[in-house]
């Protein structure tokens, strides 16, 4: 994870370097170790370094290729290194080429269409002289970010940061309201992968690319996830093996570094898979121990989290480090400042990753893996649904009674009915129920004022957010929307700006494109079998991950506990105020001054709207003063 930018005058005007100063210093904490820039003329472009691996120690940023005068600037990381290398003939140079030098000589290779060949996190923008274009891209999951501003005839601006671009004074500093009701609703954070909290402000989709001259600015799209036919294996041995060997290759790709790697472990399956598979490549190269950060709770006899944490921990081979959110009164104030200075909104509720983040960031580790994508590489979809529209009543009712012994709904019914009506009732029926819903959910928003409401289009924004079609696709067609989903970008964006706050890199084996590949091919009955979701995951973990934890029931976590916590740490740079006070101060028509909320608690933390508004205030509050 570094930090990128690059301004084009598209009018022709000279670029500031006061304004490339600027916009650096932002970037600063996402690339302490070093700053450069380049500038020529009407084009400027800067790097921010956070070195975490040994070809970026010596690597310069922006990388400049004097005969064709091509400048490139990127924050990636390459998992396809070797490959590259050889099909650019460039194994032999010594030092190694860094990543983005290797990025640059894929472009000068295979102009646009070199993204095809990297595997790996980037975003990057190349600026050619010979064309008079800047060019840009962003991974195929969007692990890297990418923000940009246009405004025709005058300026293009790409950065790692909104907060970088609002730098620049031909950036207004005007809040979006639609971006501000789907934080103040929570369902509407994924109603796309475009919109920002600014207006002028858009966010590069994962798996585009962009051209941009003084002419046009274009955007397509060069990679989505792909229906494929249903793998067919011999038997469920076969399935483990082949997922075996690329989840093995996705980890060990992420655990090259130029210092230590460190990994969130839970008590879940996702994060225990991936700091078992990591601890094993590093003891088998005979590297330091895997550093552990677990947030756990004051008493494992009541917290299946904290035992299945302690659990893992058991193996051996880690150095662990735990975070109980009852034992942080020093952390506090440091966690509480963070969460009311924000980037986003959204990520008012990523307390336990904070304390996570926070603990790895005092032990000088600078890359975090996690496995928060497991979820949605390796869902079952709809699965059940399909077994009971093809008739195939025993299998379902079987999976059905593993679902209830894992999840623990209220009744079996409550489970199994809604992939009986999702298999039976006629599509255009749904439809109708979910134009009926998304009314209904408008209508409840009690944060909103009415006028507010309409004034946002807020019920054609649910209608829009929707809903996975279901069975009027294939599985694998499903599969396919469900990985493309906003939510995983969304949600992949959040640890990235709660990451970067601390300096750390965030690292996800399950978005390595070739494990994405494979999974799309895999069998329903792989991924939910006999009630037990990622069933494939689960049988291939056996002899790495302890057996209560492989074939944990349910999901809990500490989320909201450390939330709650931090939450209640009162702030020392600002006088309290109730949570009426706290309504009527954002925006009269905004949220609803007659919303009833808890203003007797005397704790944010008692009452999550509150919470909300009190965050909302505080990131509307610095965007009014920065402005000023």
């Amino acid at each position: 994870m570094s930090g990128f930018f690059c301004i084009l005058q598209i009018n022709g005007a000279p670029v500031d370097p006061r304004n490339m100063a600027r916009v650096a210093a932002v970037l600063r904490r996402r690339g302490p170790d070093a700053q450069n820039v380049w500038h020529d003329e009407n084009v400027g472009v800067g790097h921010c370094l956070l070195a975490t691996t040994t070809e970026a120690l010596t690597e310069r940023q922006p990388v400049h290729h004097r005969e064709t005068g091509c400048v490139l600037t990127a924050d990636v990381r390459l998992d396809n290194r070797r490959e590259l290398l050889k099909q650019l003939d460039l194994e032999e140079r010594d030092p190694t080429p860094g990543d983005g030098e290797i990025v640059l000589k894929a472009y000068l290779k295979w102009a646009s269409e070199c993204v095809d060949h990297l595997i790996g996190d980037f975003a990057f923008a190349l600026w050619d002289p010979r064309k008079q274009m800047v060019f840009a891209a962003r991974d195929h999951s969007g692990m890297r970010p990418f923000y940009y501003h246009h405004t025709p005839g005058m300026v293009f601006a790409a950065a790692s940061e909104p907060a970088a671009l609002l730098a620049l004074p031909q950036v207004p500093r005007i809040p979006s309201e639609e971006r501000i009701a789907d934080f103040l609703v929570s369902d509407l954070e994924g109603i796309d992968k475009t919109s920002t909290f600014f207006q002028g402000i858009t966010r590069l989709p994962p798996a585009h690319r962009m051209f941009v001259s003084s002419r046009s600015v274009s955007i397509e799209r060069y990679w989505r996830p792909e229906p494929r036919s249903i793998l067919r294996m011999k038997c469920d041995d076969d399935y483990t093996e082949a997922f075996l060997e690329r989840f093995d290759e996705a980890v060990r790709c992420r655990l090259r570094s130029d210092g230590r790697i460190g990994a969130m472990l839970s008590g879940g399956l996702d994060s225990g898979s991936v700091a078992a598979t990591a601890t094993r490549i590093l003891a088998a190269s005979e590297q330091r121990p895997l550093a552990t950060f677990s947030a756990v709770g004051p008493d494992p006899g009541t917290c299946p989290e904290t035992r299945a944490v302690h659990s893992v921990l058991a193996i051996g081979g880690f150095d662990p480090t735990t975070i109980c959110f009852s034992d942080l009164e020093s952390e506090m104030p440091e966690l509480a400042e963070l969460m009311h200075s924000v980037d986003e909104p959204f990520d008012y509720h990523m307390n336990l990753q904070r304390a996570v983040y926070t603990a790895a960031a005092r032990r000088g580790i600078r890359v975090v893996l996690d496995g928060v994508s497991a979820d949605m590489l390796l869902d079952g979809g709809s699965h059940l649904a399909r077994l009971i529209r093809r008739g195939r009543w025993h299998t379902a009712y079987r999976t059905s009674k593993g679902l209830q012994r894992f999840w623990r709904p209220p009744s079996f019914w409550s489970l199994l009915r809604p992939s009986i009506r999702l298999a039976l009732v006629p599509e255009f029926i749904r439809a109708i129920r979910q134009g009926d819903l998304s009314h209904h959910r408008a209508q409840r928003s009690e944060l909103l004022a009415p006028e507010f409401a309409e004034r946002v289009a807020l019920r054609e924004r649910y209608r829009v957010k929707g809903g996975i079609k279901g069975l009027s696709q294939s599985f694998v067609e499903e599969r396919c929307e469900i990985l493309d989903s906003a939510d995983l970008t969304v949600g992949r964006e959040r640890y990235d700006r709660v990451a970067s706050a601390l300096g750390i890199e965030p690292r996800d084996p399950f978005l390595d494109r070739r494990l994405i590949d494979f999974c799309l091919a895999l069998p329903g009955e792989q991924l939910l079998g006999d009630g037990w979701p990622k069933l494939i995951l689960r049988r291939a973990m056996k002899g790495r991950l302890p057996e209560d934890v492989r074939w944990r029931f349910g999901k809990e976590h500490l989320g909201a506990a450390f939330t709650e916590a931090v939450a209640a740490m009162p702030r020392q740079t600002s006088e309290q105020q109730s949570s009426s006070e706290r309504l009527l101060s954002i925006h009269k028509m905004i949220a609803d001054p007659t919303c009833k909320l808890d203003a007797e608690s005397g704790s944010v933390g008692a009452n999550l709207a509150g919470l909300q508004l009190c965050v909302l205030q505080s990131w509307l509050g610095r965007m009014q003063g920065e402005r000023e």
